[in-house]
């Protein structure tokens, strides 16, 4: 399973407020994460578990263009199992799995997935998003990227990777680092890298600055945990009309050298290869514009 779709923004949405499920499907974000885990209280994670599961299986879930994510809760933790047995659904695009420190984690959820893919006669794959919380995973971020081939992305939690340390969550270097470090190990695994969560809602300029950063160093999109922040991740990464139009005429000129067996070749006086049509293509799939592939 591979995104096709643009992902520039994730509003997370608790799943113990069903309330909003709606208002998040009505909103510009071009997918919702419903969390069954920071985001619950312990006492109510059963209540959010049967909540999403409703979710999952309406009409209006069933309607929606947008990609629906749910984060369950850790593996290891009683929760786990008996929220991937609910949420395993036809409507489930991408199982977000948090706290992920090796590939045997990965494994194992994917062996959860397709166990209950069967029972349910669900067809197409579901994907897995694994969440690089803590300094173990970003260490081994390439072998949990690589563990399954349900594994679409990985994702930067900053919170926990950041607190227990003592890190400035705020700091622009450090933040440059951990996503460039990230993001080499997405690339390496051939899977997407997501940036996380930016707690200061009333600093839309911090959030946007970050969000270009990732956006610079190739992430397909940022989370949002609050309505406010969509605009500004949909800003961020949504490619701009002069670079869709340069991606447009490097395809073009691809697809006429590649006929011609021309293996490089010039676009605005820039020498063209395949890793430059590599990034025209995304860039074009970022914009959603339908890419012929070379």
């Amino acid at each position: 399973m591979r995104l096709t779709r643009p992902m520039r923004s994730k509003l997370f949405v608790p799943g113990s407020r069903p309330e909003l499920f709606a208002k998040a499907l009505a909103s510009e974000a071009d997918s919702l994460s419903i969390d069954l885990e920071d985001a619950v209280a312990e006492n109510r994670k059963h209540e959010a578990r049967e909540a999403t599961h409703a979710f999952l299986v309406s009409a209006a879930a069933a309607a929606s263009p947008k990609i629906i994510i749910v984060r369950v809760n850790a593996p290891g933790t009683v929760y786990f199992l008996d929220d991937i047995r609910a949420v395993t659904c036809p409507r489930l695009d991408i199982l977000n799995l948090p706290m992920v420190e090796s590939a045997s984690t990965v494994r194992d959820a994917a062996a959860a997935l397709e166990r209950h893919e069967r029972e349910f006669g669900i067809d197409t794959p579901i994907g897995i998003l694994a969440n690089i919380e803590t300094p173990l995973g970003l260490r081994c971020a390439r072998e949990i990227a690589s563990a399954d081939p349900r594994v679409v992305g990985v994702q930067i939690g900053y919170a926990d990777l950041f607190e227990a340390m003592g890190v400035d969550r705020y700091d622009s270097m450090t933040v440059h680092q951990i996503l460039l470090m990230l993001r080499l190990a997405a690339a390496e695994a051939g899977v997407w890298a997501y940036d996380g969560a930016y707690p200061a809602i009333g600093n839309p300029d911090g959030y946007l600055a970050e969000a270009k950063c990732a956006r610079r160093l190739g992430y397909l999109g940022k989370s949002c945990i609050h309505p406010s922040q969509i605009a500004l991740a949909n800003e961020a990464f949504q490619p701009g009309e002069a670079q869709i139009a340069q991606a447009r005429r490097i395809m073009e000129v691809a697809a006429k050298a590649a006929r011609d067996g021309v293996g490089a070749f010039t676009v605005d006086g820039s020498m063209i290869d395949a890793p430059f049509i590599k990034r025209a293509e995304a860039v074009l799939a970022a914009a959603g514009v339908p890419v012929v592939k070379v």
